[in-house]
C-alpha cells in the first residue's frame, strides 16, 4: 500500500514539522501583522523604488476604498491584468481586504484569451496595465465588466527614473515603450485614484477564512482554461506550510520576484509567502538576467523561487559578468523537472541550495518538496508538505493503491487543496473525490521511505501498440544526444498502433547529422523499441508557457498541422 502523510513513520527526518496549525484568518491578516511588526522595513522594491510595510498597508487601505467606491462588494470578482509591480501587490491585497475575489490574468494574452477568462469569471472591475487596455476594451461587450481602470507601470518607479523616461534618448524611449501604453483621454488611472482616496474604515468587515479569495485559471496546456477556486484558508495554509518548510527567521529574507504574480507558483511564493514572513520582495516586471544582477548589487537576495531556465540564465550571466550570487541561500525550482546539471551549476555559483518542489494550481500550488538540507534528493519531487497526505493509486481504479515502487496516479489531500472549479461541477467531481482527495493526473513512484519521483502526466502518456510510453523519460535520454539542444515527445494518431511516437527536436548551432535513424540508434541504448520515435520534426524553438514549461499540446497540434 502506498499512502504517505502526516505521522508517516518511515519518512526520513528533515527538520520540518509533519503537522502545522492553520490560523483561522484571512490572507490579509499577515499584512496587518507585518506592518505592525516591521513598519519601516522595505516590503517591496520595484526597480529601486521602495515601499515600506507601513506605506504598503496604507496604500492597500486606500486601494480597498477605491474598489468600494467603484461598486465592488464581497464576492465580486476583480480582474488583475498587469505585470509584476508594486501596484499589483497593492491591488491584490486591496481586493482581498474587502472580501472580493481576485482573478489573475496574463497581461500578454490575446483579446480572445482575455475575453474568455473575463467573461467566465464574471469580473465586475478590471485593473489593467495600459498596454493591455485596448484588448480588454475590445472584450468589454461580452463581459460583465462595469469599470476598467488603467495601471501605469512607470508610476511605480522612483521619481528620478520617471523623469528619465521623458528624456529624448533612444534608451529612454525603449523603456517607455516597454512599460507604458496609450489609453483614452480622462481614463481612470489606478495610482491617481489610490493617491486621492481616504483609507478604508478599519472597522470594515474582513473576509472569513472559508471565503473565496482567488480564481486562478488553469488547464490551458490540456484544454480550455478553467478557474480553480482557492479560499483564504487554502492560500494561508500554503504560506504557513512554506514557512515551516523553509524555516526562515521572520523579518530577514529578501525574496526575488522573478516569477509572474499571475501564475500560481509566483503568486504564492512572491505575493503571500513574503508578506507572511515579513520579507522584502524585489519585484521585476519581467525576467531579465541583467536587471536581476543589477538589483543583486543594490539589494542582495536570499531566496529565489524560479524555474530551471531562469536558473540556467542567471548562472551563465553571473559567470560571464563575475557577479556575486552567494547571498542566495535557497532557491526553489518548480513547474518542470530540475535537470541535475542546472542544480549543480546554480549551487556552484551561489554556494547555496536549490531544491525541487511539486504542485499544481489546485494545491495553491505547493504539495511536495525536497528538504532544504543536505538530505535533499535531486531528481525527486521530495516529500509531502506539512499536514499533507498522498496516495498512489491505479489510474483506472482510484480505490486501489499500488505497491511501493510501482507506477500510479498521485492523489493529494491537505488544507491547500482547492474548493473546485468555478461553475464546473462535473469537472470538479472528476478531479476532487468525495473524501477530499485530489486527482493530480500525474504518474509517480514512491519508495519505502516516502520519496516521490514524477514519471509523467496521464494525459500526455502515449499508448502505442498497447504499450505506454512516458514522454519525459524519452526526452530525458534524447537530450543527452550530441547536437540536440532540446526535445519534446508527443503522440499522434497512428492507425493500428493507436499512436505514433514523434520527437520534435531543436538542434544545437552547428550540429552534425541528426536524422531519424541517428535518433533511434541513440535511443536504443536506454529505451524500449516501442518507445523510440517513428517520426522526427525540427523546430527553431519549443513553445513554452509564461514560466517556461514546454507546451506539448501545442507541439502536437503543430505536428498534426504539418
Amino acid at each position: 500500500m502506498t499512502t504517505v502523510g502526516p505521522g508517516r513513520p518511515s519518512a526520513p527526518s528533515t527538520g520540518t514539522p509533519q503537522e502545522v496549525e492553520i490560523p483561522d484568518e484571512a490572507l490579509t491578516a499577515a499584512l496587518d501583522r507585518a506592518a505592525a511588526s516591521w513598519p519601516e522595513r522595505v516590503a517591496v522594491d520595484f526597480l529601486g523604488a521602495t515601499t515600506t510595510y507601513r506605506e504598503l498597508a496604507d496604500a492597500v487601505a486606500r486601494g480597498a476604498q477605491v474598489l468600494l467606491d467603484l461598486g465592488v462588494r464581497p464576492g465580486d470578482r476583480v480582474a488583475l491584468v498587469m505585470p509584476n509591480c508594486t501596484g499589483h501587490v497593492i491591488a491584490f491585497y486591496a481586493a482581498l481586504r474587502i472580501g472580493a475575489v481576485v482573478v489573475e490574468h496574463n497581461p500578454t494574452y490575446t483579446t480572445g484569451e482575455l475575453e474568455h477568462q473575463l467573461a467566465d469569471s464574471g469580473a465586475v472591475v478590471a485593473l489593467v496595465w495600459e498596454k493591455a487596455v485596448p484588448r480588454v476594451l475590445e472584450s468589454l461587450p461580452r463581459t460583465a465588466l462595469k469599470a476598467v481602470v488603467a495601471v501605469d507601470l512607470s508610476a511605480d518607479l522612483s521619481r528620478g527614473k520617471r523623469l528619465a523616461l521623458r528624456l529624448p534618448l533612444p534608451s529612454a524611449r525603449r523603456v517607455r515603450q516597454s512599460m507604458c501604453g496609450k489609453v483614452p483621454p480622462a481614463f481612470p488611472m489606478w495610482h491617481r485614484l489610490v493617491a486621492k482616496a481616504a483609507p478604508l474604515d478599519p472597522a470594515h468587515a474582513a473576509p472569513s477564512t472559508s471565503d473565496l479569495a482567488l480564481l486562478q485559471y488553469t488547464g490551458g496546456t490540456t484544454g480550455t482554461p478553467k478557474g480553480a477556486m482557492l479560499t483564504h484558508r487554502n492560500l494561508v495554509a500554503n504560506a504557513v506550510q512554506g514557512h515551516a518548510w523553509t524555516g526562515t527567521q521572520p523579518g530577514t529574507e529578501v525574496v526575488y520576484g522573478v516569477l509572474p504574480f499571475f501564475h500560481a507558483f509566483g503568486l504564492t511564493l512572491c505575493l503571500s509567502y513574503p508578506i507572511r514572513v515579513g520579507a522584502t520582495l524585489v519585484a521585476f516586471p519581467s525576467f531579465d538576467p541583467e536587471r536581476v544582477l543589477e538589483a543583486q548589487r543594490r539589494l542582495p537576495g536570499t531566496f529565489l523561487p524560479a524555474v530551471p531556465p531562469m536558473l540556467d540564465r542567471l548562472s551563465a550571466a553571473a559567470e560571464t559578468s563575475g557577479a556575486d550570487l552567494t547571498s542566495f541561500r535557497y532557491a526553489i525550482s518548480g513547474a518542470m523537472a530540475l535537470p541535475t546539471s542546472t542544480a549543480q551549476k546554480w549551487e556552484q555559483v551561489t554556494g547555496g541550495l536549490v531544491i525541487e518542489g511539486y504542485g499544481m494550481t489546485e494545491t495553491s500550488p505547493v504539495a511536495l518538496g525536497n528538504p532544504l538540507t543536505d538530505a535533499r534528493r535531486p531528481g525527486t519531487l521530495g516529500l509531502p508538505f506539512p499536514s499533507t497526505s498522498i496516495r498512489v493509486v491505479d489510474p483506472e481504479d482510484v480505490t486501489t493503491e499500488v505497491e511501493p515502487g510501482e507506477r500510479g496516479e498521485l492523489l493529494v489531500r491537505g488544507p491547500q487543496v482547492f474548493a473546485g472549479y468555478w461553475q464546473r461541477p462535473d469537472e470538479t467531481a472528476e478531479q476532487l473525490l468525495d473524501d477530499g482527495w485530489l486527482r493530480t493526473g500525474d504518474i509517480v513512484t514512491v519508495d519505502e521511505t516516502g520519496w516521490v519521483v514524477l514519471v509523467d502526466r496521464i494525459k500526455e502518456v502515449i499508448v502505442t501498440g498497447g504499450f505506454k510510453v512516458y514522454p519525459s523519460r524519452v526526452e530525458e535520454h534524447l537530450r543527452t544526444m550530441p547536437g540536440v539542444a532540446d526535445v519534446a515527445v508527443v503522440g499522434i494518431p497512428g492507425g493500428d498502433l493507436g499512436e505514433t511516437v514523434v520527437a520534435a527536436v531543436v538542434l544545437e548551432p552547428g550540429a552534425g547529422v541528426v536524422d531519424l535513424d541517428a535518433v533511434r540508434a541513440w535511443g536504443e541504448r536506454h529505451l524500449a523499441r516501442y518507445a523510440l520515435p517513428r517520426r522526427l520534426v525540427f523546430l527553431d524553438a519549443l513553445p513554452r508557457s509564461q514560466v517556461g514549461k514546454v507546451l506539448r499540446r501545442v507541439v502536437r497540434e503543430s505536428v498534426l498541422a504539418g
